[in-house]
Parts: C-alpha cells; structure tokens; sequence
C-alpha cells in the first residue's frame, strides 16, 4: 500500500465511517413473490473490442422478433420479470441485439428495486451494469445506452461505501449527460439527470475534500436549480408518472418552495396507480402533503397578522 500523509489517511477513515450528506430519498417497492436472481450475464470474446469496432450484427429472425413484441407487449402490462426473460432469450439468438440489452439492463434495475435484501440488490444490479456495458460496446454515444449504465451504476452506487459511491458519482456525470442530450423525449433520461443534479449540489464538506484530494476534484456544474428544471422537465414529457411527481416535490420542499411542492402532490395524489410500486410512492406524497400545508397555513397567518399590524399608510393598497 502507497504511503498516504496523515490528513489524507484522516479523511478516508472519515469518510469510512460517515454514511455521506443526507439525500432526497427515492421510493422503492418491494415483492411478495421474488422471481429468480439472475445470472450475471457473460461479456464474449466478440463483444470486448473497441467502441469503434464493426461487430457482426446476425440478421433477426422470426423467433427473435416474436421475443421482441412479447417483451414490448409484457413491459406494458408491468410484468418486468416476464419481459427480462424474454429479452434474454431474443439476446441467446442475437447477443448483440442492442435493444435487448438496454432494455435488459433497465428491467434488471426495477426488479432489483423491489428488494430489501442487498444480496438480491447486488445480483440484479450487476447483471444490469453488464448488460448496459454489453449495449455501450454496441453503440457507445447512444441515448438508450448510456441511459441504461447511469441507471445500473446510480443504483449501484446505493449499496457502496461513501468513497465508492463518490467515485461512481463522478464517473455517471458523462454517461446522464449523453442520456438526455442524445434522448431529450425520454422522461426517464430527464429524472436521473435531475437526481444526480440535486445529489451532487449536496456534496457535504468531507465529500468535497475527499473528492479534490483524492478523485482530482468533483463534478461541476450540479445545483438544485439544474435538478429542479430537469425533474420538471421529465414530468413534463411523463406528466402521469407518479415517481416524478413526488422527487420533484421533496425537492421543492428542501429548497423552501412549499406552494409548488403542494400543487405538485395535490395532482400527485389523483393519477392512476398500476403497480404497486405506484401504491408506495402515492402514499408517500400522502404522507408528505398534510405537514406542508399546516407549514403554509401557518405562514399565511403570521403574515395575516404582521399585515394587521402594518401602519395603514405602509400597507400596498395605500400606496397605490
């Protein structure tokens, strides 16, 4: 092991055992009935080569396509682990269908998701981060693509030490970028950009100073501003998507903005729910709605009263 002066030694021992700056917590359901952990999936030869490398693309066959609209027409009904299957199978008749495997990676996040045990966690998001990167080695300046390794590594970041995950951190800051730029329409590009946006603009001190003296600096540009617009922006694209809904009002509420984190939650509460991860996240805004609303019903009477108070020639209607 390389010699470390003292304060550095100090600061990844801190770092060690601080579990890292408070965030706005992001709903995750769970499953009465876990389908099978998969197995991580095996990178071939044919698939290490260069980005720029011609890989070999099989033509697609009848079998092939009919794995691909039953796991379009599986996806719409939220049946993620019947559509994981069947996009494994289209990828055991074409390993470099690219659409099979972004597809693959996003699917293994969301049941991955759905679990408390970290072992279950681990499995799926391993074998999304190999699928993503299977898909990147395919088509590496893609939207799709790079939607599906920040995706992988975000959610991979979640079960690390706070000096991995301000690595991965570091690391997602290209990959969320080319998302949205590459796939503006894709809500899902908008949310996690505005994720790592309000993330990173929350660094606390330790993280700041671990990033500078030991990943050379961390990520610029991120402020909650940014996040705000970019979660605004995917609820836009996805207005009846729940989870977007309620990521933006949490951050509403921690940047002080109360009234919007209201109307956002009085709306959120009255879309449709189709899974039951749409349950949870309901509830949750819930829950979050009622303290908001005595906060800002106590603020209307303080300032009713301060009002009241005011000399009759300093209140607005006298001026004007």
């Amino acid at each position: 092991m390389s010699y470390l002066p003292p304060p550095t030694k100090l600061l990844l021992l801190a770092l060690g055992l601080v579990a890292g700056h408070p965030r706005v917590g992001w709903a995750q359901g769970t499953t009465t009935s876990p389908p099978s952990v998969p197995a991580t999936p095996e990178l071939k030869p044919a698939l290490k080569a260069g980005p720029k490398s011609k890989l070999a693309q099989p033509p697609d066959s009848v079998a092939l396509n009919d794995y691909l609209r039953k796991a379009a027409a599986l996806q719409l009904k939220f049946k993620d682990s019947e559509a994981l299957a069947a996009y494994e199978s289209a990828l055991k008749l074409n390993q470099q269908h690219y659409g099979s495997l972004w597809h693959a990676a996003v699917l293994s996040v969301s049941i991955g998701n759905r679990y408390s045990d970290e072992t279950r966690k681990s499995a799926y998001f391993a074998a999304a981060h190999q699928y993503a990167g299977r898909a990147l080695a395919l088509q590496p300046e893609a939207g799709e693509s790079n939607y599906a390794m920040a995706l992988a590594l975000f959610s991979q970041a979640g079960l690390l030490s706070a000096r991995d995950r301000l690595r991965i951190f570091k690391q997602l800051r290209t990959h969320v970028f080319l998302a949205a730029e590459r796939r503006p329409d894709m809500p899902e590009a908008w949310q996690l950009l505005g994720r790592w946006y309000y993330r990173v603009a929350h660094y606390n001190v330790l993280e700041k100073v671990f990033s500078r003296v030991v990943l050379g600096g961390y990520p610029q540009g991120a402020s909650s501003k940014k996040a705000m617009e970019a979660m605004e922006k995917a609820r836009q694209l996805d207005p009846m998507r729940i989870q977007y809904c309620y990521d933006l009002a949490r951050m509403y509420k921690y940047q002080g903005h109360r009234r919007r984190a209201i109307t956002v939650l009085q709306e959120a509460i009255k879309l449709p729910t189709y899974t039951s991860e749409d349950l949870t996240v309901n509830r949750l805004c819930q829950q979050l709605l009622p303290p908001l609303v005595r906060a800002a019903s106590r603020r209307d009477r303080l300032h009713a009263r301060w009002y009241e108070r005011m000399p009759a020639t300093n209140k607005p209607d006298a001026r004007e």
